[in-house]
């Protein structure tokens, strides 16, 4: 008993604290100048992978996940899933800087969270957040092959409706945004980008953002670049229609190369649940396009990396380091299994309140690649810093 304690005690010690942070409301910042070297909890990579090794089950042992949770097979070339994969990287939670190195051959797009276009009072568009790019850790991903394409998300970020009207009724306006940014990917060598801009604009007519987008499409595909849209899924719990629907779909698909679908955050801070419920992933898919082909192979299945922690004031987001401390903390012997949700849980007792956790596991990963197969979709991930080392060696 003693050593296992001091065996949980070393790997905790060992993980780096990294709070999170999501664009769309789920993680918390923190600065990438307080990056930790989060390659000092890594132990030597297992000649196996997760699969092989029996830890893909419905009843996991959480001291296996404590014990090998950093653990990934040592041939990191090798590929389980056949799709299309795109991972983001954020600065906050820095480990995926380093994942995206290690595990760059299983991946079709890195999508660093760096850039966000603006308009200047003056007028002009101007592309920020390029301090965050770091041209040599871009290199060091391209050594996974040449088919891991870097597509930088670009957000629009703090737009207002006059923001938008102004590129709407103004084609030189319009013009000069798409210029911006695509000047820009091809100032630093990107191969593309990820839009997001759907979830940021809140007018009543879509037309003009088909424009947008489209016309911005045109000018990458011209440069030999691709552009990946940000896309929110098509409802929620209720199934009331949101942003983003089969119409929206079929009009873009023809000039879009993929479409990651948010997929996840299908609970709330406030109504506690699992973080994607797999018949609602599935339905999401369909909803959108019913029928298999070049069209929906282009929809990018998103899986979150990060859980839930609820307790009385709500939930609260996790990243893998703190699953493994309240794992570890809490002497959890073992998770739930929901049959119909596909994802695992377990609760615990603090200072007199309940709480209740929602966390991906190698099990619940499996299911949704298992899905993508089946529906002939790929696979996007938000994000992979927050995740466990192990969970790659499914991909």
């Amino acid at each position: 008993m003693q050593k296992l304690f001091f065996c949980a005690l070393v790997c905790v010690t060992l993980v780096c604290w990294i709070s999170m942070f999501h664009v769309r409301g789920t993680l918390s910042k923190k600065d990438k100048k307080n990056k930790k070297d989060s390659e000092k909890g890594r132990t030597a990579s297992p000649g196996s992978n997760v699969t092989s090794r029996g830890l893909v089950v419905e009843n996991p042992r959480t001291r296996d996940i404590v014990k090998f949770h950093s653990l990934y097979y040592k041939n990191v070339s090798e590929v389980n899933f056949g799709g299309e994969v795109l991972v983001y990287v954020t600065p906050w939670n820095s480990h995926g800087y380093d994942v995206a190195k290690i595990f760059s051959p299983k991946f079709t797009y890195v999508s660093p969270v760096w850039l966000q276009v603006k308009r200047r009072k003056t007028g002009n568009f101007v592309i920020e957040g390029g301090h965050d790019i770091d041209q040599g850790w871009i290199a060091d991903v391209r050594k996974g092959g040449d088919h891991v394409k870097i597509v930088p998300r670009v957000l629009f970020d703090g737009w207002t409706l006059n923001d938008f009207h102004v590129i709407f009724s103004s084609e030189t306006a319009l013009l000069g945004l798409i210029d911006t940014i695509v000047s820009f990917m091809k100032g630093n060598d990107f191969d593309g980008l990820t839009l997001e801009v759907w979830s940021q604009y809140n007018g009543d007519s879509r037309e003009n953002l088909y424009l947008l987008v489209s016309k911005l499409a045109d000018s990458l595909h011209r440069e030999k670049m691709k552009i990946i849209l940000v896309i929110p899924p098509p409802f929620y719990g209720s199934k009331k229609p949101s942003a983003f629907n089969k119409h929206d779909f079929e009009l873009l698909a023809p000039v879009m190369d993929g479409f990651s679908l948010m997929t996840y955050e299908y609970s709330s801070h406030t109504r506690q649940g699992p973080n994607a419920p797999v018949d609602w992933v599935k339905d999401c898919v369909l909803s959108l396009s019913p029928e298999k082909g070049k069209q929906r192979s282009k929809i990018l299945l998103g899986l979150n990396f990060y859980g839930q922690d609820y307790g009385p004031n709500g939930g609260t987001p996790i990243t893998g380091s703190r699953y493994i401390e309240l794992l570890t903390k809490h002497k959890t012997e073992k998770l739930f299994w929901e049959e119909g949700d596909a994802e695992h849980s377990f609760s615990f007792t603090s200072a007199g309140a309940n709480h209740f956790v929602f966390y991906p596991s190698l099990k619940s990963i499996q299911v949704r690649l298992d899905l993508a197969k089946e529906l002939e979709v790929g696979i996007s991930i938000w994000e992979i810093g927050q995740g466990l080392d192990f969970f790659y060696d499914l991909f």
